[in-house]
């Protein structure tokens, strides 16, 4: 089937679903199927709206349907040496560009090169009317009034079918290595919340178990500069390991306990809540293993000006991410019901009210 013809399959489709008041549940490779709350309804399904568009290595920027692979993707980037700066997860084999934008996950070096919304520059949706639109372009400069293709990186489906999407690509750096050192919690984060005033050539920075990981990349000379003046030893296998972090594949996420994602400022001391704890994103994003209930960890956080999200286990009919200030609710309701007045696009997904 042509992807004109598969576009306009899915546009009937949901123009379908509005005449009879049919929520659609968005998929495409559904490997990101466990995050948020749980959505019913009928399955549109985006996988076969698949392949890129454009792809022009001097231009660095890359256009593909929201069905793609997201390793379709990646190969095409890497033998052109190049890379998706935001080092998104995967969490499965059959993982698409579409819901990888529309979950807006980032790995470990987004506090040193960018989260996934940094990196697009325009995308082709059906909205909630059942129209086909266009938003942004392919250049950076090229947004008047609100950049609506920003807006669906981490709106989890809810405001819209994404059909295309175009990033920013980067050149993949000559040179890397992972330095280890021990040391204890509160001297790990010390060391984290430095970086980002440092001018050194880091793209990842996390901390587990006694154990702080610290990789630099960039040009040789930056690189091996920059080890000089920290230290430690070279991880032998760095590739392994920063994978099996960005994908939940390490040790620490094989537990049967809730996991939740703390999002604190990177300087924040060591929080006193029971459990297992990971530190990623030089501090900023701190994982956690725990028994204690979810209020409770909530209210803490909150303390500390951060924010919580269960990420995995516990009951997903109950709120996931962490409650919007009234203010903020408000807004996220009126965009609901500019994009999906009918509410038809996974309803709930991520606050019950949307």
């Amino acid at each position: 089937m042509l992807h004109c013809d598969i576009s306009a399959t899915l546009q009937q489709q949901v123009r379908r679903a509005i005449e009879c008041g049919v929520p659609l549940r968005i998929e495409g490779g559904n490997s990101k199927s466990f995050l948020g709350r749980e959505t019913h309804g009928e399955i549109l399904d985006v996988s076969a709206h698949r392949g890129i568009v454009e792809y022009d290595p001097r231009e660095l920027v890359l256009t593909a349907r929201s069905g793609t692979p997201l390793r379709e993707v990646e190969t095409a980037l890497a033998e052109a040496g190049q890379m998706l700066a935001f080092e998104p997860p995967h969490f499965g084999d059959h993982a698409t560009l579409g819901g990888t934008i529309a979950c807006g996950l980032s790995g470990p070096r987004r506090p040193f090169c960018g989260s996934a919304r940094d990196f697009v520059l325009g995308c082709k949706l059906i909205n909630g009317k059942g129209e086909i639109l266009r938003f942004g372009g392919q250049v950076i400069k090229n947004v008047a009034g609100y950049d609506v293709s920003r807006l669906m990186v981490g709106a989890y489906g809810t405001l819209g079918v994404l059909l295309e999407i175009s990033l920013k690509v980067l050149p993949r750096p000559a040179a890397s290595l992972t330095i280890v050192q021990e040391c204890a919690t509160a001297e790990a984060i010390g060391k984290m919340s430095r970086l980002l005033s440092q001018s050194m050539p880091v793209d990842g920075a996390c901390y587990h178990a006694g154990h702080f990981y610290l990789r630099l990349s960039g040009s040789e000379q930056a690189v091996q500069h920059s080890y000089a003046h920290w230290g430690g030893e070279v991880m032998a296998n760095p590739e392994s390991f920063w994978h099996d972090l960005r994908e939940h594949l390490l040790p620490f996420f094989g537990s049967g306990k809730p996991l939740y994602r703390v999002s604190v400022k990177p300087a924040i001391p060591p929080l006193e809540i029971s459990g297992e704890w990971l530190l990623d994103w030089g501090g900023a994003q701190r994982w956690l293993l725990s028994d204690e209930p979810v209020a409770s960890i909530r209210e803490r956080v909150e303390g500390s000006g951060g924010h919580v999200t269960q990420f995995r286990g516990g009951d997903r009919d109950n709120d996931r991410f962490q409650q919007l200030a009234a203010p903020l609710l408000v807004l996220h309701q009126r965009l609901k019901s500019s994009f999906d007045p009918c509410r038809i696009f996974n309803p709930g997904r991520i606050y019950e009210s949307l």
